[in-house]
């Protein structure tokens, strides 16, 4: 459809045949009869729901690997055109984006909160400020970061130009999470893209009605630039369209969970391409005596709750030092308190919903294990008027106390709103506690001493690091974004994550300076004289010594020997 319709409208304002095939498309979407109660998941339907409602929204197709693959040889043809495109058309593409979301706010959420559960607010601050953050970025600088990087040639090749440069991979696969609908499929997509590669996205079964509309976005926009069909895709699907993605691009980026990430390492190693992985995390939240509390509460809370606590770098931990331990946890349970839980399009609701089918029972079930080791509850938020089909999609923001380390609640991630709250007497304990996690995504650091937060900081072996912040690396988008130890590795956003999406390639050249040219030293050239070694060792002295004396003597050896083969040469 949009190839046919990109042809009658040639002249016409890139904006205008934007708009024109937005409506076009989603009038197409919106068209679609959508039942309010479905069949059961099937191995061959990818079923859509409304967590917070339980409302059928439909299916689509999980994909065979066979067909797979052909998404895959479209992506690769598409973009051997898309290679030569010009970082003008580049821009244009995310001028178009950006123009889009900017005009279209309202409805981008409500796409995002129907098929996860979220807040309209959460889903604004988690999927429209950090896209348009990024698609800033790249239109300011992304472009800076894709030409090639002049280096310095060293002391041996002072007649030398040496240089990097940065080519697209070919095809960048990426497996995303559903927490962030919006967000994760723009995210891979705008930074392979804009590096001049196409990009196949496998969207979660938990949020592939969203990630299926917001395709339809990137869709028109391409087509408005005049990129060619079928440069981006989506698919949907299940573990066996994720593996042959894995086995059919150049490099592929998961978000989701460590044991997932362990498969799809061991996948990608038949093929030996690069591996990006993000693997969530239990984040850190420290906070020293000397804060403004009422600020940092509020803070803390937004930390723990944004998304419903559905939130890769969301804060899992809290220390809080012993001095103002009971002030801080007496406040935190007064604002939980006032915070409302429901369906979140029903209502004025600060919370929503869980996104995944009984995932409120495995929270159950690490609340209940620090229970039993001593811990206790002293606050969980209010309900709204759930539907009787969705009761169990909710969660209530809950805070503990008297937790320790022994409990699977500080250990493992819980990706759910709960605050557990532990104390700490020194920094040095502080910074003991929040190392002791098999997860090392980010943390955050409060403190009234900025230089103390940064000290505090400075020794959490973790990926990113927000200073009386929470996360606020995440919105710059100049910065890469991943973690260290179960959280993963690799780096998406920032200058290593755009050039992650290229071939890195290394380039020396001769500089255009007159009579000096590339000729091997005749002491070793083949075959090799018996002064060759001699030659060799006064040439690295000459160039490497710590001495300028002893650099001088050598440099004197090499003029030396070479008129002595020189000499020699002529006599023969």
């Amino acid at each position: 459809m949009i190839g046919s319709i990109r042809l009658l409208l040639t002249g016409v304002d890139t904006f205008c045949i934007f708009r024109i095939l937005v409506a076009l498309i989603l009038l197409e979407f919106s068209s679609c009869s959508i039942p309010r109660k479905g069949k059961m998941a099937q191995t061959d339907k990818v079923q859509c729901y409304e967590p917070a409602t339980m409302m059928y929204l439909g299916y689509f197709p999980a994909l065979t690997p066979d067909e797979v693959k052909e998404h895959v040889a479209q992506a690769r043809k598409a973009q051997k055109i898309w290679a030569q495109s010009s970082f003008k058309q580049r821009r244009q593409f995310l001028r178009i984006l950006l123009k889009y979301i900017i005009e279209h706010q309202e409805l981008i959420c409500e796409i995002s909160s129907r098929d996860t559960g979220k807040t309209m607010v959460d889903a604004s601050l988690g999927e429209i400020m950090t896209t348009c953050e990024k698609i800033t970025w790249l239109l300011a600088e992304g472009e800076k970061w894709l030409k090639p990087e002049y280096r310095s040639s060293g002391r041996s090749m002072l007649h030398k130009r040496a240089k990097v440069e940065f080519y697209p991979l070919g095809v960048i696969g990426a497996i995303v999470s559903w927490n962030y609908p919006f967000h994760n499929v723009f995210n891979p997509m705008l930074a392979a893209v804009f590096s001049g590669n196409a990009a196949v996205i496998k969207v979660s079964e938990h949020a592939s009605w969203s990630g299926c509309f917001y395709f339809r976005i990137i869709q028109a926009a391409l087509a408005a630039v005049g990129a060619p069909d079928n440069l981006v895709h989506i698919l949907t699907g299940f573990a066996e369209t994720g593996q042959a993605l894995v086995s059919s691009v150049d490099k592929i980026i998961f978000v989701g969970s460590p044991g997932v990430g362990k498969m799809i390492m061991q996948k990608a190693s038949e093929t030996l391409i690069p591996v990006t992985l993000e693997l969530g995390g239990k984040d850190a939240f420290i906070v020293c005596e000397d804060v403004d509390v009422p600020h940092v509460v509020q803070v803390a809370t937004r930390g723990a709750l944004q998304s419903s606590g559905q939130n890769c770098a969301g804060a899992e931990r809290f220390y809080v030092h012993k001095d103002i331990y009971s002030t801080f946890v007496a406040q935190i349970v007064k604002l939980v308190k006032s915070i409302s839980v429901g369906p979140p399009l029903a209502g004025r609701y600060d919370m929503g919903a869980i996104c995944m089918q009984e995932h409120a029972e495995k929270l159950q079930n690490l609340m209940n294990d620090a229970l039993e080791k001593g811990a206790e509850i002293v606050c969980r938020g209010s309900f709204g008027n759930l539907g009787e089909d969705a009761v169990d999609q909710f969660f209530p923001p809950t805070v503990l106390v008297n937790v320790d380390h022994s409990m699977k609640l500080m250990q493992e991630e819980a990706f759910g709103p709960i605050i557990p709250i532990m104390k700490f007497s020194s920094d040095e304990e502080a910074v003991k506690l929040a190392n002791d996690s098999k997860y090392g995504l980010g943390c955050a650091v409060f403190s009234g001493n900025q230089k103390r937060a940064i000290e505090i900081a400075s020794q959490l072996h973790c990926g990113v690091a927000a200073i009386n912040d929470f996360a606020s690396t995440y919105m710059c988008q100049s910065l890469p974004f991943g973690g260290v130890k179960h959280s993963g590795f690799g780096r998406f956003a920032g200058v290593e994550g755009l050039r992650a999406c290229c071939l890195v390639k290394s380039v020396v050249e001769d500089k255009w300076w007159p009579y000096i040219k590339t000729k091997i030293p005749k002491p070793i050239q083949y075959p090799v004289a018996e002064n060759g070694f001699e030659f060799q060792e006064s040439l690295v002295e000459a160039l490497y010594g710590l001495n300028v004396w002893d650099r001088l003597r050598a440099l004197v050896d090499v003029l030396k020997i070479l008129l002595e083969q020189n000499s020699a040469s002529r006599t023969l």
